[in-house]
């Protein structure tokens, strides 16, 4: 069974994105709060960082929960750094991806009406590997930014399709049972006995800032860290 498990990691590998996950979350494991405000757990350093980011992948993926709840605009703020992109050859910003069984979004989310190009996917038999599986083979992506929401950062942690974990850790707790949660109770390849490598640990301002290897894959010498990360 292990083997069989190796096996069919090393398939979804070789059909997907180099694939990087990035939330923050407070000492207690949440992403948010309960509240109909956004719980704000980065400060700028750790923002600027994931800007840095932002503008060395070919798509950035978060779920239609994400969409709904804080609308964001998924750009490249940095406007140095979309210029960098474009003397690359490359577009301003990155591919907004999002993927939806009910479709029931707003058509005005910035997700649709900023500047770039965005993709939807929807349908009842949606599944995260599916979706990155058809990104990199049909529209060519070769680095992905998961930027959340939880259920889609266990589904890539829990179905081995990300390469890195870019964790920042605000000093403070949520303590609010209804909060969702970052990594909920599930099954996952890097247990105990399969710990991931802990890349760096930093403190950006006032954020703890862990950045993990999960996977043995080369990573693209476009991402920040690349070579530390190999």
């Amino acid at each position: 069974m292990h083997q069989a498990a190796l096996a069919t990691v090393g398939r979804v590998l070789a059909n997907r994105p180099y694939t990087v996950l990035s939330c923050a979350i407070s000492v207690d494991g949440c992403l948010d709060d309960a509240s109909e405000q956004r719980l704000i757990l980065s400060g700028p350093e750790d923002l600027d960082e994931v800007d840095e980011l932002r503008a060395s992948v070919d798509a950035i993926l978060v779920g239609a929960g994400t969409i709904r709840a804080d609308n964001p605009r998924l750009l490249v703020r940095s406007p140095q750094r979309v210029a960098r992109r474009v003397a690359a050859g490359r577009s301003p910003h990155p591919l907004r991806v999002s993927l939806t069984r009910s479709g029931a979004l707003d058509p005005a989310a910035r997700f649709f009406t900023g500047p770039g190009e965005s993709v939807m996917y929807k349908g009842e038999e949606l599944s995260l590997r599916g979706v990155l599986r058809d990104l990199h083979t049909e529209r060519k992506v070769t680095t992905t930014l998961i930027e959340g929401g939880s259920g889609i950062l266990a589904d890539a942690l829990s179905d081995g399709l990300a390469d890195e974990l870019r964790l920042a850790v605000a000093p403070f707790f949520v303590g609010d049972a209804a909060a969702p949660r970052f990594a909920p109770p599930g099954q996952y390849p890097h247990g105990v006995q399969a710990r991931m490598r802990l890349l760096s640990a930093r403190l950006l301002g006032d954020v703890a800032v862990m950045h993990y290897k999960l996977s043995d894959r080369e990573p693209p010498a476009t991402l920040p860290g690349a070579r530390r990360a190999r």
